[in-house]
């Protein structure tokens, strides 16, 4: 099990890209951060989450 924004989800052997597709996020949009550390936009695809790996990810949100 992962913990995915405070909330444990079975997505261990998955993928950064993997996971924001599967959630309905857009890469391009959101920042994210595994066991305390930013991913780069260019790991997403080669990075790979494990059992009692904790993944944080930010959405950003214009406004004026």
């Amino acid at each position: 099990m992962v913990r995915i924004n405070g909330e444990m989800i079975d997505a261990s052997g998955k993928s950064i890209a993997q996971l924001l597709e599967a959630l309905g996020y857009s890469p391009q949009r959101v920042a994210v951060e595994l066991n305390v550390e930013i991913v780069p936009k260019a790991s997403y695809s080669e990075t790979f989450v494990k059992d009692g790996d904790s993944v944080e990810i930010v959405r950003f949100v214009g406004g004026g």
